[in-house]
C-alpha cells in the first residue's frame, strides 16, 4: 500500500513539474516573438522547446554545451 501512495504522490509531482514545464516554454517562446528577440523557424523551435523541456525536467543539475559551429548550411 505505501508503494502505491509513493508512486502516486511521484506521478503527481511529475505532472505538476511538466504542466510548469510546459508553461515556461510557451512563456519563453511568445515573449521572444513578441520582443523580436530571435526569429525561429518551425525545427530550431522544435529543438529549443525540447532542450528547455529537457532542462526544466531534469532531477539533476544540467551542464552547458557550447555549439562552436552551427549545424545549419
Amino acid at each position: 500500500m505505501l508503494q502505491r501512495q509513493q508512486a502516486t504522490a511521484v506521478v503527481a509531482a511529475r505532472k505538476q513539474i511538466v504542466e510548469g514545464a510546459v508553461g515556461m516554454v510557451q512563456m519563453a517562446l511568445e515573449k521572444l516573438s513578441e520582443r523580436e528577440i530571435v526569429h525561429l523557424d518551425e525545427e530550431r523551435k522544435a529543438a529549443m522547446v525540447s532542450n528547455l523541456l529537457v532542462v526544466l525536467c531534469a532531477e539533476k543539475a544540467v551542464s552547458p554545451v557550447l555549439n562552436a559551429g552551427t549545424l545549419y548550411n
